[in-house]
């Protein structure tokens, strides 16, 4: 069974990404409009009908701003804490709660939940598995954690959050009080700090790593690109866009087709 994934946001200006296999999809977090949401997955040809719920991972606007109208729209089930609830003072229709490190079955896909380190009421990151494939959704990190090693360990294919370049931050124009919140351990991880753990961490049957919610101001995707190309060895690396979805990559643990992602007529195809 493979899975596939695509990033239809990845930023500060919002945040959505897809899992899914041939029959059921998640999507994680929904950080901008549904019209928005539609109209990347229409173009990818990734169809609505398979998302068969949305599970969010905190609170800011950037990955819930679009969740209220796509819920109702679609009918579908949010998995979100109370805690995030409270704090984004969301009403919605359907709400299921879930518990850190209990997998949730949705179809024939297992999402798993862990808390991680970040200036939100009750954070979460998630890992979408399918038989023996794992998918890793991995943005808004303070700090690389136990929690954060113990699952990126486990992924066949992972969105890592590279959010700055510690020197273009320094230099940059945030003001000093932005500038130690997004270092301060509960902020967002560096491009070094993300390095670090795909080097120390990755799992030798790893094919994918999207690098993610790239700072607009403090990191560009080319610097990215290439200081974890240098380190990839067989690994294919991208970069999600803050503008545009990605390709539609297909995860199958084999190393040969790791550099395979999936055109919008393809995608309709296979699916």
């Amino acid at each position: 069974m493979s899975l596939y994934i695509a990033a239809l946001n990845s930023g500060s200006n919002g945040n959505c990404y897809y899992v899914g296999n041939e029959h059921e999809a998640v999507l994680i977090d929904v950080g901008i409009s549904c019209r928005e949401v539609e109209r990347r997955m229409a173009r990818s040809g990734l169809q609505m009908s398979k998302v068969k719920a949305i599970f969010i991972s905190h609170e800011h606007s950037d990955h819930i701003s679009g969740l209220a109208v796509l819920c109702r729209k679609y009918k579908l089930p949010v998995y979100i804490t109370p805690g995030t609830m409270l704090h984004g003072r969301l009403m919605l229709d359907c709400v299921v709660n879930f518990t850190e490190h209990e997998p949730v079955s949705i179809g024939s896909l297992t999402v798993t939940a862990f808390s991680k380190l970040h200036d939100a009421a009750d954070p979460y990151s998630f890992i979408v598995a399918n038989d023996d494939i794992t998918i890793g959704v991995f943005t808004d990190l303070g700090a690389v954690c136990s929690n954060l090693t113990r699952y990126f360990k486990l992924c066949h294919a992972a969105f890592l959050e590279a959010n700055y370049d510690e020197q273009m931050l320094d230099n940059g124009r945030y003001p000093y009080f932005l500038k130690r919140r997004i270092r301060g351990g509960k902020g967002h991880l560096s491009n070094a700090q993300a390095l670090q753990l795909f080097i120390e961490h990755r799992p030798a049957f790893m094919t994918h790593l999207l690098l993610a919610h790239l700072s607009k101001d403090n990191n560009s995707p080319e610097l990215a690109l290439e200081l974890f190309n240098q380190h990839a060895g067989d690994v294919h690396i991208t970069v999600a866009s803050r503008y545009v979805e990605t390709a539609v990559y297909r995860i199958n643990g084999n190393k040969a087709t790791a550099n395979n992602a999936l055109q919008p007529m393809q995608m309709a195809l296979a699916l």
